[in-house]
């Protein structure tokens, strides 16, 4: 598991990282076009491995499943330097993960998330069948 304080000095350099890249992009001067692109105070973007965006609390950086997630996804695809984060899961799962850290999850399906996560392979070029079959495991278990 991530140490809190490294994870949010990774969080802190992606955030930097993405901040360079907006300066350099020009952005159309409409407030609604501009407000898609840049996520809003308090949360962060990723993406999933079906290029699904989704916004995130900054506060969800202190569970242990988001740290997981990241180290994960650094694993994967390394540190995004010319594009945002992607989370090795699809968005299914990602919105199942979302919906049990916004409420209060339970301790031990909390350990069953971070066995889960460890064990089963969510790469992009294995094989997505054994990536759906955890999450289905998962999802049909709790």
């Amino acid at each position: 598991m991530i140490n809190s304080k490294r994870l949010i000095r990774m969080a802190r350099k992606w955030l930097r990282m993405a901040a360079m890249r907006r300066r350099r992009i020009s952005f159309p001067r409409s407030g609604a076009a501009q407000s898609s692109l840049v996520a809003s105070k308090g949360h962060f973007v990723v993406y999933t491995t079906d290029k699904l965006r989704f916004t995130v609390p900054l506060e969800y950086l202190s569970t242990s499943v988001f740290s997981e997630l990241l180290r994960l996804s650094e694993e994967e695809f390394g540190l995004p330097s010319d594009g945002p984060i992607t989370l090795p899961c699809d968005s299914a799962f990602f919105n199942y993960i979302m919906s049990l850290v916004k409420g209060c999850m339970p301790e031990d399906l909390e350990k069953a998330l971070l066995t889960l996560l460890s064990t089963c392979n969510f790469s992009a070029s294995s094989s997505l069948a054994l990536g759906q079959s955890c999450q289905q495991t998962l999802i049909c278990s709790y």
